[in-house]
């Protein structure tokens, strides 16, 4: 399926902030809660928010809440994530960050 020049380059624009990239290869894997994504990215809560919420707003994250928290994955149902699958492919793998997050005992200590 085609897709729509506008919204394509809104998508690219969004990506090309390296956290925001970072996450969407994080989040190709694993589903993150925001404190998780503090520790790695060692940003406020608020700017980590703000970062998901522009990739929620276009579709490309869906979160779900347990509990009293929320998590957030990769949207793989969005018609943009074939568009962007490729170039997350092209990029180094994100897992030592998870790998980091549960050696320290850090990963969902949301939870």
């Amino acid at each position: 399926m085609k897709k729509d020049l506008n919204q394509a380059a809104i998508v690219l624009k969004l990506l090309g902030d390296k956290t925001r990239l970072t996450m969407m290869k994080i989040l190709d894997f694993h589903d993150c809660c925001v404190c998780e994504f503090v520790e790695i990215f060692k940003m406020s809560q608020p700017s980590i928010s703000q970062h998901l919420r522009k990739l929620r707003d276009v579709g490309l994250v869906k979160e779900e809440r347990r509990g009293q928290w929320i998590f957030y994955s990769m949207n793989k149902e969005n018609h943009y994530y074939e568009f962007i699958q490729p170039l997350l492919e092209q990029l180094p793998s994100q897992n030592y960050q998870i790998e980091r997050l549960e050696k320290d005992g850090k990963r969902i200590v949301c939870c």
